[in-house]
């Protein structure tokens, strides 16, 4: 075993809280077999333990410098029981910090390493690193997803992190080669941990096999001038060209004495914007962040954005200028003419996950807002549409899931990079909203017109959609469950502050479902001949809005389907902005109607149906009633049944048919004194 430890200088505590210090391992002093953890006062475990089954061992199998390497394997999809523990010798969050080692990542396998933040394992996580089966790795932590890219597999090769923990810049190479950089919400170290997994959750297969050679770290520790004022991170400049965009920067006190003030200036596009800090008192390592007052516009192509910091304590330069200025490189994506992506969230007030999809939400909203329109379609609560509910649940795989443009199921928090696929797709026809509305007889006229570029066929179809902000609700069934809450599964834009459920009275739902005309799935036959390019087509929807509905919280989003079932385009507006785009007479929409929450008895519907495994049956209940449920098959006898107890509202209830032999049977749902029988096909 090879390995150097070397202490350079003291500084004073207040400075620093470790000297300089180098480290390197390559095993080759060990006889195969032998544990590392006690031959070494920086390799551990990480429960402490050494010299057993969280622990290493030399090997001669695989070494990049021979003979030695150590192997981490695993075959549960929870990983371990190895556990190892790297010291790196103090808590680090200033001065430079490099580690190097060499992997080699067994051929149809994967693995795992971490760098933990404390000095006491299992606080905090600075950076975890997944590598799956295929090489593709994501470096993330709580706080989000850092940098992804791909490690070779049956070959050894080195990876390299080197980070200025000063400015926060995050730099990580393989075999020599810069494959991203990053700022990193947790900005310091203290060890790393290695643990063989590859969790089939994360994109794995549940085997988990490589080795490690040649290990090395250094840091160069940092001393603090009595004044300095450093620009660490930019955010808030992603987005699509044309959009405003107000760029906020952190800056960190790397000096010994209290800011007080400091100026600004950002410059990007040729442009400059500048603004003065006073009356803030930022401690010695601590950071503050500025959010410019002045927006930037983004533009088309790759442009460098630099933030500079001057003038800390009215001083002009201060003591460290190789840390006032912070730049990124801004290259924004360029929308379709036209272009308004449509995202279809399933949620729930009873389901549990269902915050991660309102932040999310709410997220696109916000920042997307032009080019994107978000639906909430509710499932089993009082907000229920059973119509859309029941289509869309056809698609989706369980709650929360999202479509963008009627595509694959996905997590709501994948909504922007789905979102960002289908805003650069052009749509075939451009979309615009009119309207007429009369405040007193609550009647709203639609008129959508679509302006076809390009040609499309008569299997395409239009339809409406109509959602709701600012929704509340008083009884129990409008309460958020909240698996967010106490914050032990993370923070979730602040439902990790609110309790589990989150009462009525503390929720405002936006983006509520209300209305989707003439159906799920789009006018048939709206097209009698072929558009093509330059055609105008125009179709007209009328509503009496319930008096409970907040017309100023309403959007009317405008679809055109494709002859597959995708959203090719939308609309999305106001009421007030429609009657400002002015009502234009077109094709009645036959068939409306508004579905208010509570519809009267019993409304019942089953999907899938056909089935070919387990089926839902979805009730909308205007009052307490006992539902009993009885299938039969085509000769009457009883195959199932169940007393589901008192009921109100909507309800989503499965109906477990995968022992069923295939054919026709009838699904007799029972709510009070009501009875109404469904065919379902099981195929």
């Amino acid at each position: 075993m090879k390995k150097t430890l070397t202490l350079i200088g003291l500084v004073a505590a207040s400075l620093s809280l470790s000297a300089q210090v180098s480290f390197s391992d390559n095993f080759d002093a060990l006889t195969a077999g032998t544990y590392i953890g006690p031959t070494s006062s920086y390799w551990t475990t990480w429960s402490g333990t050494e010299g057993g089954a969280e622990d290493a061992q030399a090997t001669t199998a695989q070494a990049f410098s021979a003979p030695n390497s150590i192997y981490f394997s695993s075959t549960s999809n929870n990983g371990g029981p190895q556990d190892v523990l790297l010291d790196f010798g103090g808590q680090h969050n200033t001065g430079q910090f490099n580690l190097s080692m060499m992997m080699y990542i067994v051929s149809g396998k994967g693995g795992y390493f971490n760098f933990q933040a404390n000095t006491v394992p299992g606080q905090l996580w600075a950076m975890e690193c997944y590598i799956n089966q295929s090489g593709a790795f994501t470096l993330q932590n709580t706080n989000g997803q850092l940098l992804t890219g791909t490690f070779p597999t049956a070959a050894w090769f080195e990876v390299e992190f080197d980070i200025n923990l000063n400015t926060n810049t995050w730099n990580v190479l393989v075999n020599n080669t810069n494959v991203g950089s990053f700022a990193n919400t947790v900005n310091q170290v203290a060890s790393m941990d290695i643990y063989p997994v590859n969790s089939t959750t994360s994109g794995g297969n549940g085997q988990a096999g490589f080795y490690i050679d040649d290990v090395s770290f250094s840091h160069i520790p940092y001393t603090l001038p009595a004044v300095n004022g450093a620009a660490i991170n930019l955010s808030g400049y992603t987005g699509l060209a044309t959009q405003q965009k107000q760029v906020t920067a952190t800056i960190r006190n790397l000096g010994t004495t209290a800011i007080t003030s400091f100026d600004l200036s950002l410059t990007y596009n040729s442009g400059t914007v500048n603004q003065s800090v006073s009356a803030v008192n930022i401690a010695s390592l601590a950071t503050t962040t500025v959010t410019f007052n002045t927006p930037i516009t983004l533009v088309a192509g790759n442009l460098p954005l630099t933030v500079t910091v001057s003038n800390v304590n009215g001083a002009g330069a201060d003591g460290d200028i190789t840390d006032d200025s912070r730049t990124v490189q801004v290259n924004p994506v360029v929308a379709a003419a036209n272009k308004i992506v449509v995202a279809e969230e399933g949620t729930g007030t009873w389901c549990q996950w269902c915050p991660r999809g309102a932040v999310f939400m709410d997220f696109m909203a916000e920042n997307y807002h032009g080019f994107y329109a978000g639906i909430a379609v509710h499932n089993a609560d009082p907000m229920t549409n059973t119509i859309y509910d029941t289509g869309l649940g056809t698609l989706i795989g369980g709650y929360p899931s999202a479509l963008v443009d009627r595509g694959p199921d996905i997590d709501p928090s994948q909504l922007e990079a789905a979102f960002m696929q289908r805003v650069v797709v052009p749509g075939n026809a451009a979309l615009v909203n009119g309207a007429t509305w009369n405040a007193t007889t609550r009647q709203l006229d639609v008129s959508v017109t679509y302006t076809f570029s390009a040609a499309a066929t008569t299997a395409w179809k239009v339809g409406l959609v109509i959602t709701e902000d600012s929704v509340t609700g008083t009884t129990a069934q409008w309460a958020q469950s909240n698996a967010y809450a106490g914050g032990g599964n993370g923070p979730m834009g602040g439902f990790e502050n609110l309790p589990n459920p989150v009462p009525a009275s503390m929720m405002n739902y936006n983006h509520v479902a209300r209305e989707i005309t003439p159906n799920f799935s789009g006018l048939t036959n709206s097209f009698s001949a072929a558009p093509a390019p330059g055609d105008v087509r125009t179709f007209n929807f009328s509503y009496i809005l319930p008096a409970g509905w907040d017309a100023n919280q309403i959007h009317l989003v405008g679809l055109l389907f494709d002859n597959t079932g995708r959203i090719n385009n939308g609309s999305y507006t106001t009421i007030a902005e429609a009657v400002a785009n002015g009502f234009v007479t077109g094709t009645p929409v036959s068939g409306v109607g508004i579905e208010e929450p509570g519809a009267p008895d019993a409304v019942v519907n089953l999907y899938p149906n056909p089935t070919n495994g387990n089926t839902f049956l979805t009730l909308n209940l205007d009052q307490v009633q006992e539902v009993d449920v009885i299938i039969t098959d085509i000769t009457g006898r009883v195959v199932a049944s169940r007393n589901y107890g008192e009921l109100t509202g909507a309800w989503t209830l499965p109906v477990y048919t995968e022992g069923f032999a295939a054919g026709i049977y009838n699904v007799q749902v029972r709510t009070g004194n009501n009875v109404e029988t469904k065919r379902l096909v099981v195929e």
